[in-house]
């Protein structure tokens, strides 16, 4: 089983359990593992899911990701949950009034950008998670990534705008000159 496939499992057990017994209905939708847009590896408030409006699909789709840095069930469980309740609710609903009833509704609590699962979500959850097994996946360490070690620094020439970029090292060694008024340009 591919880790789509495994989200699509749990994604409908969630639709006929927590979600019908909320009386929420979702709109044709996508899930699928990969990199948020935006945050996926931030040091601080690392984004581990994202809901895409259907405005967005060119078939109209609603198009949910996972982050790959997840791989904990439970966790998993609570993040597709989290994204589906935006699904149901409409993106343009953000985490206000409306995503709060519904999410509290299904078992999810705290901070409506953070949630987290309740006991009772947790009770619901686990044995949709037993029958459809291990979430096929592992997690990627962004701590391996290596790190920007050099930044381009920008010159410009006050008279004429003249820019140009360079490493530190080479501005360590002399400012550079506007090749059209040849004065030192500015950093």
């Amino acid at each position: 089983m591919t880790r789509e496939q495994w989200l699509l499992k749990l994604a409908k057990g969630l639709e006929k359990t927590v979600f019908s017994d909320a009386a929420a209905e979702l709109p044709k939708y996508r899930v699928t593992c990969g990199f948020p847009s935006k945050g996926g590896l931030a040091a601080k408030k690392r984004t581990i899911g994202q809901c895409w409006s259907p405005k967005a699909s060119n078939d109209h789709t609603t198009e949910i990701i996972i982050s790959i840095t997840q791989d904990e069930p439970m966790t998993v469980a609570g993040v597709l949950a989290h994204e589906m309740v935006h699904a149901a609710v409409g993106t343009e609903a953000g985490h206000g009034p409306i995503f709060r009833r519904l999410a509290l509704a299904i078992g999810l609590t705290g901070k409506m950008t953070e949630t987290t699962e309740t006991e009772a979500f947790k009770h619901r959850v686990q044995p949709i998670l037993d029958e459809i097994g291990e979430y096929p996946h592992a997690k990627l360490d962004a701590s391996q990534r290596k790190k920007q070690s050099t930044r381009m620094v920008k010159a410009a020439c006050n008279d004429c705008g003249y820019t140009v970029r360079l490493s530190r090292k080479w501005l360590a060694e002399a400012t550079p000159i506007c090749p059209i008024h040849f004065s030192e340009m500015s950093y």
